[in-house]
Formats: structure tokens, C-alpha cells, sequence
């Protein structure tokens, strides 16, 4: 039988998950050297601005395709109008979906895409503390490789753990919490049991109020929110 932690564990995983058929989206091949310098470079930003505040978030160099696709979309004005779709407090806001634009009040939405995914850009060290800004993707079952949707994300708010957790999270994955995540986990808080499974490829600098108030808010089916919490995403030039 499931353990409490586990199953609710698995419960959330569902709010992470669309349901857009993957297409192919070749990757490009970086050797080390190009690595090590993108990650020196300044990180971009982005501010989503809400009813509720902005959001200002830096978009990592070591996820280029993450980076450069989020970018693309934010200044062809693909986000603007669009919806956090999927609210659950603890846990995250997922926004990206275009369908969402559109929707009517208590019409179920979360399928939609700008018709492709992006390969999985899982990096060491770029993990789920509060504030992470990381892609929604399609279940392993169908989806082993964890391609990412092409415009479906979510920020992360999740809790402060207690070591204890953290040490039977390690238990039950077999993977090793690094020291220093541990610390922020207990601090700042976040979703630990979502490392290595999504791709994290920015974070919040600024405006990790409004996570929390949009998180806050009032939701019905679906975890969506019962008023419309729309965002419009501009880049900082």
C-alpha cells in the first residue's frame, strides 16, 4: 500500500503533466567549452506581470534550448492573454497554455501547446526550491525520454521539508539530496521529490510574493482558478 507521502506525491506529479502529443524537435550538440561559457554568461530575464504583481524570473544558460525557446515565445507575444491554468498552494502554478486564452469560466484546459516539445535539459544542480521555474511535460509511460512541453511551465512553491523527510525521500529514490539543497530545502522550501524528473531552467529573482498570492487563490476542477489569473510575459532587453 502506497505510504500518505507517497501517494500525494503521485497526486501532484498529475498537475505537472499535459496531454499534447509529442512531436520531434532536434537538440544541438554543445561540447564542454560551450557549456562552461554559456553558463558564465549573464542569465536573460523575463517578467510576467499578473493581477496579482510581477514576477521577475533569470532563465539559466545551462538549459540553451529551454532558455531560447521561452524566450522566442515571450517576444512573439505567445504567453500574453494565456492563463495560470493550475494552481495547487504548496506546490506550484502551471501556466503556458494557449487554449487557456480562450477558455470559458470552469472549462477544463492544460492540453494545449504550440505543437511541439523540447528534449529533456536535466542538469546536476538545478533543482526544485521555491521559486524554480521549470517545463511540464507528458508521463513517463508515453513520454520516457521527459521531452518537455513546448510552452507549458510551472513555478514552484512548495514547503520547507524536515530532514526526515528528505532522508526517506532518499530511501525511496535511491537518489543522494546534496548538502547544500538540503539547506534550502528546509529554509526556503520547495518540491525535492521532482528533482532529475523535470527539466528546471530558471528562477524567480524577484516576486516570490506573488507565487505565493496567486498560489493562494480560490481554484475549482482541475485545480483551476475560479477568477482568471492571466499573465502577459515581457523580456528584459
Amino acid at each position: 500500500m502506497a505510504t500518505p507521502f507517497k501517494t500525494r506525491f503521485l497526486t501532484l506529479l498529475m498537475a505537472l503533466s499535459f496531454t499534447l502529443p509529442a512531436c520531434s524537435q532536434a537538440g544541438s550538440n554543445r561540447t564542454e567549452e560551450q557549456q562552461a561559457e554559456e553558463a558564465a554568461a549573464p542569465r536573460p530575464q523575463v517578467v510576467i506581470t499578473t493581477p496579482y504583481g510581477d514576477i521577475t524570473l533569470a532563465l539559466y544558460n545551462e538549459t540553451p534550448e529551454h532558455r531560447d525557446n521561452f524566450l522566442k515565445l515571450a517576444r512573439e507575444g505567445f504567453f500574453d492573454g494565456t492563463l495560470f491554468h493550475r494552481v495547487i498552494e504548496g506546490f506550484m502554478i502551471q501556466g503556458g497554455d494557449p487554449e487557456s486564452r480562450q477558455a470559458e469560466a470552469g472549462q477544463p484546459v492544460g492540453s494545449g501547446g504550440p505543437g511541439y516539445t523540447l528534449p529533456a535539459e536535466i542538469v546536476d544542480g538545478l533543482f526544485h526550491k521555491k521559486g524554480a521555474l521549470a517545463a511540464a511535460r507528458m508521463g513517463d509511460q508515453v513520454n520516457p525520454e521527459r521531452r518537455s512541453s513546448g510552452s507549458q511551465f510551472y513555478i514552484v512553491q512548495g514547503r520547507a521539508f524536515r530532514n526526515e523527510e528528505l532522508d526517506g525521500l532518499e530511501q525511496q529514490t535511491g537518489r543522494t539530496i546534496p548538502q547544500s539543497q538540503r539547506e534550502v530545502y528546509t529554509t526556503l522550501g520547495g518540491t525535492p521529490h521532482l528533482d532529475q524528473a523535470y527539466t528546471v531552467f530558471g528562477e524567480v529573482v524577484d516576486g516570490l510574493d506573488v507565487v505565493d498570492r496567486i498560489a493562494a487563490v480560490e481554484t475549482g476542477p482541475g485545480d483551476r482558478p475560479l477568477e482568471n489569473v492571466a499573465m502577459t510575459v515581457t523580456v528584459i532587453e
